[in-house]
């Protein structure tokens, strides 16, 4: 974890991107993040007990292109079971806004679809979201929730031939 990332760092970036934006575009925020970091709502110091064990069950936000709209998939992961959500996001606005509805959940146990289902879609002013506060060109995103905390998450390296 880089010890700059802190939530006074964040909360005076996000001051700035309130009024200016992110310039943030889809491309961007394509990739697998995996994360690193989170701050409850209110709070400057970061959740250690929640951090370790997000980071302990491989949480990572999976952000990828597909025919023209962002898909994204929510996982974490405890040895060979995965419970994971996915469904359609969108930026909205200049700062912008991912907002996303999960639409699946499921469970793949030995990197095999063992349970799935489909959920009901949010309410329109109930719409998931996060409200992106920076895309950092070393590898790191940071966003505020709906509810309010903040998180922070780094690119995955990607092995192999590009």
């Amino acid at each position: 974890m880089d010890p700059s990332i802190t939530a006074a760092a964040l909360l005076e970036e996000e001051g700035r991107v309130r009024a200016a934006g992110t310039g943030i575009q889809p491309a961007d925020l394509l990739g697998c993040w995996q994360l690193e970091q989170v701050w409850p709502k209110g709070k400057r110091q970061a959740a250690q007990f929640s951090g370790v064990l997000l980071r302990g069950l491989a949480a990572q936000l999976v952000i990828q292109m597909q025919d023209g709209e962002l898909q994204l998939r929510n996982s974490v992961r405890l040895g060979g079971v995965e419970l994971f959500f996915e469904g359609p996001g969108a930026l909205k606005g200049g700062r912008p806004l991912l907002q996303f509805e999960f639409l699946r959940m499921g469970l793949r146990v030995a990197g095999r679809q063992w349970w799935g289902r489909d959920l009901p879609a949010p309410a329109p002013q109930r719409m998931p979201f996060f409200a992106l506060i920076q895309r950092d060109p070393s590898g790191w995103l940071a966003a505020r929730g709906r509810g309010g905390g903040l998180a922070q998450w780094r690119l995955a390296r990607q092995d192999g031939p590009s």
